[in-house]
């Protein structure tokens, strides 16, 4: 082992409660920043959560539409034109919109309803636990998420509700399926989403493009653009980034993340570069000690950076611990934190750098020091 590597290893474990106390500055660094970027994606994500599991290569969405939860609606009629179009294989209608639902106790509670063409699998819900998709077919069949059960004020299959005066059954549970408004999601066949929702028969919020195998996509989304009024051509990506940037950056809570990402990694700056610039000035004395012995300038630059890279390490990995058990314990929320492996280099990376620069600054003072104070101590 490097001599450079043992002094840097000696110098930070000689004062064991100094040393934690350098530790603890650095995780609960690493871990504001984990947090706060792990917000910031995690709603990201789940803002586009319906737009990511839908069956379509292109989007047919009202002109104007900023994200996946607007209501304007289009006319039902434009599918066949779409279907006249070479390479169009489906055109499936999807219809959303908010509706009050009402308890068997009689409370009420609104959700956000979702219909599509169940036969053609446009837009249906995922992570089943309990039913089929094919029992949404039957009269007043609808799916919710077992994590809205309670709120919802059902106990699971074969409960019965009301939405709009109407009555519904649960014939579906799903998994994982949440809104980060926190509104819970029903899915229902497309007809009777239209009932409970208000929506006239002859309109629709979305349609959902398939392609036939082999078509141009460009070519097709040009002329769906052409002969569709009224209505923009989207491919998912599009779409998703758009919904994206609308909740991120034009509204309260997408601005809140990102201030809050943004002052998390100045805080945890600012903490790790006084907490390894405090640890280094500690130990003036020390490297006082290799100047009078002869060290020159360069050998002890190597000592301290050696110290912040060990630091960083052992700071991190406690940190990315910490960060993992966060991550597992939000996972069911209705805002997980999301870390991605992209979040974890970005996220070691800082922390080798604010850990660098925190020893340049110590080493600015270490240049200071008078070989002499060695011998009076």
């Amino acid at each position: 082992m490097p001599l450079v590597f043992t002094l840097a290893f000696r110098n930070l474990f000689h004062d064991r409660l100094r040393f934690v106390a350098t530790v603890v500055g650095i995780v609960f660094s690493i871990v504001l920043v984990t947090v706060q970027m792990g917000l910031y994606l995690g709603f990201g994500r789940t803002v586009t959560t319906m737009i990511d599991h839908a069956s379509a290569d292109l989007w047919i969405v009202p002109r104007g539409t900023k994200c996946f939860e607007d209501p304007s609606l289009l006319d039902a009629r434009e599918r066949y034109r779409a279907l006249s179009i070479e390479g169009v294989a489906e055109a499936i209608p999807v219809v959303i919109g908010f509706a009050d639902w009402r308890m068997p106790s009689g409370a009420t509670t609104p959700v956000f309803v979702i219909g599509t063409d169940l036969r053609s699998g446009g837009l249906p819900p995922w992570d089943l636990v309990e039913g089929r998709i094919e029992a949404l077919s039957t009269p007043r069949a609808v799916a919710v998420d077992r994590s809205y059960l309670e709120r919802l004020g059902i106990s699971g299959m074969g409960a019965t509700a009301e939405i709009r005066q109407q009555l519904v059954r649960v014939a579906a549970v799903t998994s994982g399926i949440r809104s980060f408004t926190t509104t819970p999601f029903v899915f229902m066949d497309v007809d009777r989403a239209r009932s409970h929702t208000g929506i006239p028969s002859a309109k629709t919020t979305y349609f959902l493009v398939r392609l036939s195998p082999g078509a141009d996509l460009t070519r097709v989304r040009g002329q769906l653009a052409s002969k569709i009024s009224d209505a923009e051509v989207l491919t998912p990506v599009e779409f998703r980034e758009r919904s994206r940037t609308f909740w991120l950056f034009s509204t309260g809570a997408g601005a809140a993340l990102f201030a809050g990402a943004l002052l998390g990694v100045i805080v945890g700056t600012v903490i790790v570069a006084q907490t390894l610039y405090s640890s280094t000035k500690e130990h003036l004395n020390e490297f006082a000690t290799l100047r009078a012995i002869g060290s020159s300038r360069g050998y002890i630059y190597k000592v301290i950076v050696w110290q912040a890279l060990l630091s960083a390490v052992i700071g991190f990995s406690i940190a990315a611990l910490i960060g993992w058990a966060i991550v597992r314990l939000t996972a069911e929320t209705a805002l997980p934190i999301l870390i991605t492996p992209g979040l974890i280099a970005g996220l070691f990376s800082l922390t080798i750098v604010m850990c660098i620069a925190s020893a340049i600054a110590a080493i600015v003072q270490v240049t200071r020091i008078d070989p002499a104070t060695a011998f009076t101590r």
